[in-house]
């Protein structure tokens, strides 16, 4: 049997509708379950660059909202001054969408790790032991690879110089080579390392070949094989992200506060 020309283009038509109409239901229907995994996604990063989760440990959704909320303070801070900022709702605030609206965030000079825009605020985590005491502090950090825009973690100790651990959860780099900035053994070499050196020079930097150990070779990182870009990118984002046009404020200040004797209790 054949069909004219005005039937095919009407049932061709109704299966187009039919089709977008289940696919914008689905989307609808399933918009919270996303928002809740890209939150536990993020949250289960967080845990795992501060080391609250051990490595081949796995955590139910359950437990990993259970733990962060237990461990970990999401604050606000107002990167020009370095200063804490609580008039925002810090569980809330959406860093991208800061950073690409003009009213909420500024240009930066140009960079070797390709930031156009830094978000007037920033959201960083502070994560305490059982007694409430500091024990880590993350901090969100970008910047352009050999394909891509890179997106992590970097964990520093309280004296905010030590590496804790590095982690990256977005990244599109060549598989194999500069996809390995995910690979656990890889960021295994950074715990230990120092972002600056004793005049507060940022010296952390991934070296091409390897590195020896933080103890002896504090500011650098095994470079990854075959991904020498890749690597470049990741000393670049550092050195912006750890520096005064983004930061390097907050820093000083935490600096200043961990130098200071601590105030003896009634």
């Amino acid at each position: 049997m054949q069909y004219s020309t005005r039937y095919i283009i009407a049932f061709s038509a109704a299966v187009c509708i039919v089709c977008a109409l289940f696919v914008a239901g689905s989307a609808v229907l399933l918009r919270d379950r996303q928002e809740r995994n890209v939150v536990l996604d993020r949250q289960k990063n967080v845990l795992d660059v501060a080391g609250v989760i051990k490595p081949g440990e796995f955590l139910t959704p359950a437990e990993i909202e259970s733990r962060f909320a237990a461990s970990v303070r999401p604050k606000l801070i107002n990167l020009a001054t370095g200063d804490i900022n609580t008039t925002l709702d810090a569980t809330t605030f959406n860093q991208r969408e800061a950073a690409r609206d003009p009213a909420t965030s500024r240009a930066v000079p140009p960079n070797p790790s390709k930031v156009f825009r830094v978000p007037d605020q920033a959201l960083i985590y502070e994560v305490v032991n059982d007694g409430g005491d500091l024990n880590a502090v993350i901090l969100p950090i970008q910047g352009y690879g050999l394909w891509s825009t890179l997106y992590g973690y970097l964990a520093l100790d309280p004296d905010m110089n030590t590496i804790r651990g590095i982690t990256f959860y977005e990244q599109g780099e060549t598989a194999g080579l500069g996809g390995e900035v995910e690979n656990p053994r890889w960021k295994a070499k950074w715990p230990g390392r120092k972002v600056f050196d004793s005049q507060g020079r940022i010296k952390i930097a991934v070296k091409k070949g390897p590195a020896g150990t933080p103890e002896k070779d504090p500011y650098q990182v095994d470079g990854i094989s075959g991904a020498t870009i890749t690597s470049r990118g990741v000393t670049n984002m550092l050195h912006f992200w750890m520096g005064k046009e983004a930061f390097g404020p907050f820093i000083e200040k935490e600096k200043e506060k961990e130098a200071m004797p601590p105030v003896a209790k009634s």
